[in-house]
């Protein structure tokens, strides 16, 4: 057995470190390079990792956690992964006499009195300040760990748990005198620019790992336009009345969801999808709210499709495909918080985005579930659905700009 490593992959592993942060973009095979890392560490031989025969590791090596989402603990994908290093969570699979243990991020603080142990942590989490990033910091000093992202941080603030985690500064506090100033003129702590960032491009150089990742797929995106109810949308906007409940709106998140509910809930966004549905039988489709999940449930598909969902309420598999003469008809129904990350699909090439997302990150996470290392397509498609309205309009620019849509500044309530 060898577990053979692409050119790129092995590249990262060459500068990987503790404490560093293995940076891919989405279907890269950041799981398998981490676990080489792993290996490596606990003397592995390089030659297993370029193809040749596999040669164990001391026993007992380092316990190995793996602190990753539930749904990629529950669909059991780090398994998979650490098959070819000959680990496993359960006895009977493992080679080793310390056997793995993978867990969600809920159930981080379990491990926080964990000693001598090395932790890969799947998907960054650690942003902010709460319990899941005190949780870390105390995993951190007392053991050997490597953090996982396609989308490490979009600003410098997101970087503190894991520079503090790297010994650059002994707390939150003192990264914000350093280099934090805050605007005057807004009513809750809101940065208006950071301060001496030379040091700070220096320090995330110092545990920044690229993966100089070239796909091989090439994405085909294209904008849907539908129409939308123009006249509910300008009631909802002039008398901030909820037209549902009969009832005032009470702030701009409020207004916002009304906003989106009348653009979302057009018929003509369903006979769009019924219309993409035709040229690409198989389609995993990502909603917001569940006012669309019934819309997406109910619609007239063509006979014989498939429907199956995955949500904080339903988990249900893709549904299955035979290859390589498929003839299967099936939707896959996404909530995007549900089911962003955490899983892939390569018995598609069609991804809808029903409606917009705020965040650009989950966005990016959700088009990654196609585009995987092991997909048998070259040519992939991304339906993005949107109306002329201008919530739509606004989401769609903040996308464009990498950012996260802001209800409040956008409303200016």
């Amino acid at each position: 057995m060898s577990i053979e490593l692409y050119d790129y992959q092995l590249g990262a592993l060459h500068k990987m470190k503790n404490g560093c942060i293995l940076c891919g973009g989405v279907g890269s095979g950041k799981s398998r390079t981490a676990l080489a890392y792993y290996y490596i560490r606990n003397d592995g031989e390089w030659e297993t990792l370029e193809g040749g025969e596999y040669i164990a590791m001391n026993d007992p090596p380092k316990k190995l956690y793996i602190i990753t989402t539930a749904r990629k603990r529950d669909t059991l994908e780090w398994e998979g992964e650490l098959a070819p290093f000959l680990l496993s969570t359960k006895k009977e699979g493992c080679l080793y006499s310390e056997t793995a243990v993978i867990d969600s991020w809920n159930n981080i603080r379990k491990y926080q009195e964990v000693k001598d142990a090395f932790f890969i942590f799947d998907e960054q989490r650690v942003v902010g300040s709460g319990a899941w990033v005190k949780s870390f910091l105390k995993i951190a000093k007392e053991n050997e760990w490597i953090l996982l992202s396609a989308t490490p941080g979009d600003t410098w603030m997101d970087y503190i748990p894991v520079f503090i985690a790297n010994g650059f500064y002994k707390n939150r506090s003192e990264f914000i005198r350093e280099h934090v100033v805050y605007s005057r003129f807004s009513k809750y702590p809101k940065v208006d620019r950071y301060v001496n960032t030379g040091k700070l491009i220096r320090l995330r150089r110092d545990i920044l790992v690229n993966m100089d990742f070239h796909r091989q797929t090439i994405a085909h995106k294209e904008d849907v336009f539908v129409d939308y109810d123009v006249a509910d949308y300008k009631r909802v906007t002039r008398e901030r009345w909820d037209i549902w409940e009969d009832k005032p709106l009470q702030n701009a998140a409020e207004l916002c969801f009304a906003l989106r509910k009348v653009v979302n809930s057009d018929e003509s966004r369903i006979a769009a999808v019924l219309e993409i549905l035709k040229t690409h039988p198989r389609a995993i489709i990502f909603y917001n709210f569940n006012y669309e999940l019934e819309l997406l449930k109910n619609a007239d598909y063509p006979e014989g499709t498939a429907v199956a969902e995955w949500n904080g309420h339903v988990h249900q598999p893709v549904p299955p495909t035979h290859f390589p003469d498929s003839d299967e008809r099936w939707v896959y129904l996404v909530q995007y918080s549900a089911g962003c990350e955490g899983w892939n699909c390569v018995t598609t090439d069609t991804v809808i985005f029903y409606s917009q997302n705020y965040s650009y990150k989950v966005v990016t996470q959700a088009a990654g579930r196609i585009d995987r290392l092991n997909t048998p397509y070259k040519d992939l498609y991304y339906y993005t659905l949107k109306s002329r309205a201008g919530i739509d309009i606004a989401i769609s620019r903040a996308l464009g700009e990498k950012k996260k849509f802001n209800e409040s500044k956008w409303v200016n309530w």
